[in-house]
């Protein structure tokens, strides 16, 4: 716990975090969750719900995660690269993610302008499993993301998705992320999102 004095001279929305940090901390002694790097093992697990968003988004008419990615052999380096991380309930994987900090080139050219041009977070290949929809388990896992990047003394958040993915724009929306501009990836435009 930091005293008072010091707490005060944090800056406004870096507070805002330490609050946030602090009641989704106590919030997550009290379920089962657990938010953690991914193993190769996991790896079936994994391809199964990301199969699934995958299908979903095909029958929802879009042609984002059609061309042959994500697949295992992106899961596996994400796992090797210490970058995947899953989403647990009482142990059983439920979602998948990458998250990963300061490494995504493409932002570097984005079409418009980010809030911040400071060290940041972003995430990836966001999916959860068919039977967890619609229970806020991605929000849960945004805000794992959020968390982690304050415990390593980060406040950006960037991330991106397909301009008719609207599950998840609404979340961005929900959660105070800010419309930046288009990143475009393998030709296709993507719309691009920060919070801060």
């Amino acid at each position: 716990m930091i005293s008072f004095y010091v707490y005060e001279k944090i800056p406004l929305h870096k507070r805002i975090w330490y609050k946030v940090r602090n009641v989704f901390r106590k919030n997550s002694m009290q379920t089962n969750y657990q938010f953690r790097k991914a193993s190769l093992t996991e790896i079936p697990q994994i391809w199964e719900i990301l199969q699934q968003a995958i299908q979903r988004r095909k029958e929802e008419g879009s042609n984002q995660w059609q061309d042959g990615y994500p697949n295992p052999e992106v899961i596996q380096k994400d796992i090797e690269n210490g970058v995947g991380f899953v989403l647990t309930e009482n142990e059983t994987i439920i979602g998948y993610t990458a998250v990963l900090i300061n490494d995504e080139p493409e932002y570097e050219r984005i079409v418009g302008k980010w809030l911040t041009n400071e060290d940041f977070v972003v995430y990836h290949r966001v999916a959860i499993a068919q039977n967890y929809l619609g229970k806020g388990q991605a929000k849960k896992m945004l805000t794992y993301i959020e968390n982690y990047a304050f415990e390593n003394k980060i406040y950006s958040v960037k991330a991106d998705t397909n301009f008719d993915n609207k599950p998840m724009l609404a979340l961005f929306e929900k959660l105070g992320y800010t419309y930046c501009g288009e990143v475009y990836f393998r030709g296709s435009a993507r719309r691009a999102y920060e919070k801060y």
